[in-house]
């Protein structure tokens, strides 16, 4: 069965932004969509994320699994690739506003307290899709495109649209774009 994992950003939450319409967007296409309340949002941590996201009995990671993260949310689908089971690999991830580091931010130091293993990482999705703006306030183009480089992945550079965010860009309760590409890649 389709399924779909979006997760949200720092101090964000299922109703911020895009979230809500996306995964009733998918719910539409035959997805079966878990949109959850991350622990901590304040203070990201990939290990209490992982935790949290690899124990649920409801949601199981296949090959029709499609995974969208947003800002550390991206980091975290990052995280959880290279921490999912032997065996599993999903079909596709798109990473909205992805970072390499903290970014400076004492609040996101703990979503790199272990190091991501890209060649891991890359085993674990058919396709990987990073979604970025060339003017993100918050998350530099070079981090998007030092990911891609190390992923192997797509870059699909977005203009003028920060970080798809309604703080910035009162537009973004829904993102179109976003469900274009996950339907042309997945």
């Amino acid at each position: 069965m389709k399924n779909a994992l979006i997760l949200h950003g720092t101090d964000a939450t299922p109703d911020s932004n895009w979230f809500a319409w996306l995964k009733g967007e998918l719910e539409q296409q035959g997805y079966s969509v878990w949109l959850p309340q991350l622990p901590g949002a304040e203070k990201p941590n990939t290990r209490t994320y992982n935790e949290f996201l690899l124990v649920n009995p409801d949601f199981v990671f296949n090959d029709e699994t499609i995974l969208i993260g947003h800002s550390s949310g991206a980091v975290e689908i990052l995280s959880l690739l290279q921490h999912l089971p032997e065996g599993v690999t999903v079909k596709a991830a798109f990473l909205v506003s992805a970072f390499k580091d903290s970014l400076g931010w004492e609040s996101l130091q703990d979503l790199f307290i272990d190091e991501l293993n890209f060649e891991a990482i890359k085993t674990k999705a058919y396709r990987l899709a990073l979604i970025h703006s060339d003017n993100d306030p918050y998350v530099p183009i070079e981090h998007a495109r030092y990911l891609q480089k190390h992923l192997d992945s797509e870059l699909i550079v977005i203009p003028g649209q920060g970080h798809f965010n309604t703080e910035l860009s009162p537009q973004y309760k829904q993102f179109p774009k976003l469900l274009e590409i996950i339907k042309e890649q997945s």
